[in-house]
């Protein structure tokens, strides 16, 4: 199925219209939640909260990378510009990667999608599995394993070692008679913008006397951001039909409000939606799903608790 066998060209007209007002309130509204988490987190200093602003914190970051995707398909803006210097600056850089790297690999994703060229099939492919091997993989993120080997892995890229990669499957670069120095240009050049934004953050809080809260964004990624993630990359392929057809190979989940502060930001549990029509903006997303739902095209989505049983085996059609 195409888009145009569901939609009219007016309604795809419409469902693709981006705006840079949208854009610019994701990214402000996403950094400001931020803030406002460091600013909690520096004036009650208790254990719990600071674990609820890690939390936090790891869904926010999550959101950073989901507008970095929406920017790699010029979809965060109208402006050509702000889509490719803006959202990188202001959501790729400070998770160390690029929006232009990660543009290169998704576009592969969406051509080749549940396929063996398919450059994610690695985050999709074992599944589904046990209930002991989805606790193993929860507990790895929580500890920080997970986000260890992940933050390793992309400073190898950056230094060109490894190709760029955001699957498990990781694949060294060939060496061409590269040299040393030239592996440490790459690293400088490649890494920079991650270190200067990430000063600026550490920067900004040490400028408020608060330098310790720095360390939540830091624990944040390393647990929770990869947690949240992992489920979020469940919900989107795992379990569904190796098909070019993206209302077999695809899904969309039902994102309450917990799933949208954590797992499921800036609307991407409608991922079904997205697959379909690529050009559709975050905020136009839940109005091409209510037309898909009133056309009979797609079903109630699950919630995320049952994907989850689903790729434990724990479910029923598993």
């Amino acid at each position: 199925m195409k888009a145009r066998d569901v939609f009219g060209s007016d309604e795809i007209r419409e469902l693709t219209r981006c705006s840079d007002t949208a854009g610019f309130w994701a990214v402000g509204s996403t950094w400001a939640s931020i803030g406002a988490t460091f600013v909690v987190l520096a004036r009650f200093p208790h254990p719990v909260v600071f674990v609820l602003a890690v939390v936090i914190l790891g869904g926010r970051q999550l959101a950073l990378a989901i507008l970095m995707h929406e920017a790699a398909h010029r979809t965060l803006f109208k402006r050509r510009v702000l889509n490719d210097v803006f959202a990188d600056w202001t959501c790729a850089r400070p998770m160390m990667t690029d929006v232009a790297s990660y543009r290169r690999h998704h576009l592969q994703h969406h051509t080749h999608t549940n396929t063996a060229l398919d450059p994610d099939l690695s985050l999709v492919d074992p599944f589904p599995t046990t209930r002991a091997s989805i606790a193993r993989k929860f507990t790895r993120d929580l500890v920080g394993a997970t986000g260890l080997k992940r933050a390793v892995g992309q400073v190898l890229i950056n230094f060109e070692v490894l190709e760029y990669t955001v699957s498990n499957e990781v694949r060294r670069r060939p060496r061409n008679g590269r040299r040393l120095g030239q592996y440490l240009r790459a690293g400088t050049k490649n890494t920079f913008a991650f270190v200067l934004t990430n000063l600026a953050i550490a920067g900004l809080l040490a400028a408020t006397g608060h330098l310790w809260v720095y360390s939540a964004w830091i624990v944040a990624n390393l647990t929770t951001f990869n947690l949240f993630l992992r489920i979020r990359s469940f919900a989107e392929h795992a379990c569904t039909e190796r098909s070019s057809e993206p209302l077999r190979n695809t899904r969309t989940t039902r994102a309450g409000v917990l799933a949208r502060l954590t797992v499921a930001p800036w609307h991407v549990n409608y991922h079904l939606e997205h697959h379909l029509i690529t050009a559709v903006p975050y905020f136009r997303l839940p109005a091409m799903h209510q037309l898909l739902r009133q056309r009979g095209i797609v079903p109630p989505p699950p919630g995320y608790g049952a994907v989850i049983a689903l790729v434990s085996g724990a479910s029923g059609g598993a």
